[in-house]
């Protein structure tokens, strides 16, 4: 009877044993089968650090794939295109943002620069970013590059014409220097905007100035052209007036009664004959009447 108790005892206690053995099997087995399995999401790219051989040469794309746990470690990197800015307080509402980008233009004038650099990693090449540069290639590749391509890029141009003329022309020529640049990271620039530009308070007062000087001229040019044709006008109806009166000497001198016909017409319309006195009666001649 106390052996069988005994084994009895002995037997709960070997299943409870197993049953525990059983569990932590399985629960190691189910952390190790999810390090084994990696799900890729959208807009994601993954890189394989192996502890043997070092970075794998691939990245991998979105869906479900199967690694070897412990020794191949994913480094994920998103390729969605990502927007760096740079902008003065007021214009800093970016997800990421840095202060605004203090420029001397060629002839010495400084400008600050808000702008923005749209982005995104090119997907089959993300291996090869990670091997040369890591995960913080915002900080070492894109920030440097931007200030360096623009600032050397401002330097050529006078302040008038980043003023004025030439802001697209300068945008258009950041944007293809810095294509290139970021191209070696196998990073793709997909665009540069040029928000605002500050110009220093010395700088603006003087183009306001100008622009206030600028206005009265024209104004002052409206006046004149408006004299101008008003004199024109004046001339003409002054030559006019003079034909007039050279084309009633003329008829004066052609016909003498004339005067005498106009002033009886003022006096009473349409009579064709006047008693002068008690002796005389003025006749007109018929084509004076015409």
């Amino acid at each position: 009877m106390k052996d069988n108790i005994l084994n009895h005892n002995f037997n709960s206690g070997q299943f409870k044993g197993f049953s525990t053995g059983l569990i932590v099997l399985i629960f190691v087995a189910i952390i190790i089968l999810s390090k084994a399995v990696l799900i890729v999401n959208a807009g994601e790219r993954v890189v394989i650090f192996n502890s043997f051989t070092g970075v794998e040469e691939k990245t991998l794309g979105e869906g479900m794939h199967l690694l070897v746990p412990g020794i191949q470690n994913p480094i994920r990197y998103s390729v969605r295109t990502e927007t760096y800015t740079m902008a003065s307080d007021e214009g800093r509402n970016q997800r990421r943002a840095d202060e605004a980008l203090v420029c001397l233009t060629s002839d010495g004038q400084k400008i600050s620069i808000d702008m923005s650099v749209r982005y995104n990693l090119i997907p089959a090449k993300v291996w090869q970013l990670h091997q040369k540069v890591g995960q913080y290639y915002e900080e070492k590749i894109i920030k440097p590059e931007v200030r360096s391509v623009v600032r050397n890029t401002i330097a050529e141009f006078p302040v008038l014409e980043v003023y004025s003329e030439k802001r697209n022309e300068i945008q258009q020529k950041i944007q293809n220097s810095l294509k290139e640049t970021l191209k070696k990271y196998d990073i793709n620039l997909s665009e540069v905007l040029i928000r605002n530009i500050t110009f220093s308070r010395e700088f603006a007062k003087a183009i306001e100035e100008k622009q206030v000087a600028f206005q009265e001229a024209e104004r002052m040019k409206y006046v004149l052209q408006k004299e101008n044709q008003e004199a024109q006008r004046k001339e003409i109806e002054a030559q006019g007036k003079a034909l007039a009166i050279r084309e009633v000497g003329s008829a004066l001198k052609a016909n003498p009664l004339l005067i005498q016909y106009e002033y009886v017409q003022k006096v009473t319309p349409g009579i064709k004959a006047i008693i002068t006195d008690q002796a005389s009666i003025m006749n007109f001649p018929a084509d004076l009447l015409k």
